[in-house]
C-alpha cells in the first residue's frame, strides 16, 4: 500500500479532472469554489438586505458538496494519506527562503512563521489578513468568478475571458512573488 502516499501521477488526475469537467458541462454546471460563498451568505439571511443574495440556494445544492468534499478530502489527506509533510523543494530556494527569515523552509508546507496561530494576536497581520481576505473576496467577485473557476471550467468551456482572467491570475503571482514578496519580508 506505498502507493497511497504518493501524489498521482498528472496522467491519472489530469483525465480525472477532465472527465468531471465533462460531466458538469454536459449538466450544464460550473466549477468554481467562489460561488459557494454568494450560497453560503444567502443561507444566512444576506438576502434581506442585499438583492445579489437573493436567489434560489437550493439549485446549488450540489456545490456545497463540492466544499464538503474539498475540506474532507483536505482533512484526510493531511491525516490519513500522509506520512512525510516535508517539501521536497529546491535547496536553492529553501536557502533563499531561510535568508528572508522562514526557518521552516522546506519542513512544511506552509510557513509557521506567516501560518501559525501567533499571528492572530498581532493587530498589523490579523488587518492584513483581513484586507487580503476582503481583496481575494472582491476580486474573485469582479472577475466572475475565483481561480479554480475560470482556469478549470471556464478554459475547458473555451471561454475568452476565462483565459484573459487566468492569464492576469499568473501575471499576477509572478509580480507578487517576484516583486512584491522580497519588498515585503
Amino acid at each position: 500500500m506505498e502507493w497511497i502516499y504518493e501524489p498521482w501521477p498528472w496522467y491519472v488526475s489530469g483525465p480525472m479532472i477532465a472527465v468531471i469537467m465533462l460531466l458538469l458541462l454536459m449538466a450544464g454546471k460550473n466549477f468554481g469554489m467562489s460561488a459557494n460563498l454568494r450560497t453560503f451568505c444567502t443561507i444566512a439571511g444576506a438576502g434581506k438586505t442585499n438583492d445579489f443574495f437573493r436567489f434560489d440556494w437550493k439549485s446549488q445544492r450540489w456545490n456545497l458538496l463540492l466544499v464538503a468534499g474539498a475540506v474532507m478530502g483536505g482533512f484526510l489527506a493531511n491525516t490519513v494519506l500522509s506520512r512525510d509533510t516535508k517539501v521536497n523543494i529546491n535547496e536553492d530556494v529553501v536557502v533563499e527562503l531561510q535568508n528572508m527569515g522562514f526557518e521552516s523552509a522546506g519542513d512544511a508546507y506552509l510557513p509557521t512563521e506567516i501560518f501559525s496561530n501567533d499571528v492572530f494576536g498581532q493587530p498589523i497581520t490579523l488587518g492584513l489578513l483581513l484586507l487580503g481576505g476582503f481583496l481575494v473576496g472582491f476580486g474573485a467577485r469582479y472577475a466572475g468568478g475565483c481561480t479554480s473557476g475560470h482556469a478549470i471550467s471556464g478554459m475547458s468551456d473555451l471561454q475568452l475571458p476565462s483565459l484573459i482572467a487566468v492569464i492576469g491570475f499568473f501575471a499576477g503571482g509572478l509580480i507578487m512573488i517576484n516583486l512584491l514578496f522580497p519588498l515585503i519580508f
